[in-house]
């Protein structure tokens, strides 16, 4: 994520990462609008008070990595280059379902990034099911479709596998689902108001 003054762009009329992100801070579950989004216009009804999670963000877009024209709104899913360990990699959050799979700009620009790292695409399904499917690019031009413990896949040449994770990662996927569960516990559909200054 970028830090505000890495920011080259203003959202302008796009808030479409106030629906598919998460945000802890005001108890907001990705893939539901947040209660702050003021419903009269684009905009945050707490603009000046908005956690600084909310502040530093800034999608691959406004960070000036796309194209003018590819604003999330427009392109119907928001960007961002994602550290997983010691693996850099393009997350695409899907507005809905099938997004990507029916925009030719959103394929250009994850075949573009997939020559050299991993693009993840992700819709705003059930946010709190942890065996909804992740489709995984990959460099290379292997995919893999995960889904909870499982992940199918698919190399170019056609051959299909799926395999389980191993015990020891299956039990640390489970601790790490029981903590993001207590994490998320009493998170409303709509978000929560914010304990403010």
């Amino acid at each position: 994520m970028l830090e505000p003054s890495d920011a080259t762009r203003e959202c302008g009329d796009c808030s479409l990462c106030c629906t598919l992100l998460r945000v802890d801070a005001l108890r907001k579950l990705g893939g539901v609008e947040c209660v702050h989004q003021d419903v009269a216009g684009p905009g945050c009804a707490i603009h000046a008070h908005r956690p600084q999670v909310c502040r530093r963000y800034a999608c691959l877009w406004r960070g000036g990595s796309l194209d003018a024209a590819d604003r999330p709104d427009r392109l119907g899913a928001v960007l961002d280059l994602v550290s997983r360990g010691a693996t850099i990699q393009l997350e695409i959050h899907e507005a809905a379902p099938g997004v990507f799979d029916r925009s030719a700009r959103l394929q250009a620009i994850a075949a573009q990034y997939r020559a050299s790292m991993p693009v993840r695409i992700s819709d705003v399904g059930d946010v709190l099911d942890a065996d909804r499917p992740v489709r995984v690019l990959l460099p290379g031009g292997d995919e893999e479709i995960v889904r909870g413990e499982w992940t199918e896949s698919r190399r170019r040449d056609g051959a299909i596998s799926i395999r389980r994770l191993p015990p020891l990662e299956r039990l640390v996927r489970w601790l790490m689902l029981g903590l993001r569960r207590l994490r998320v516990k009493g998170y409303r559909a709509r978000g929560a108001q914010p304990r403010l200054p």
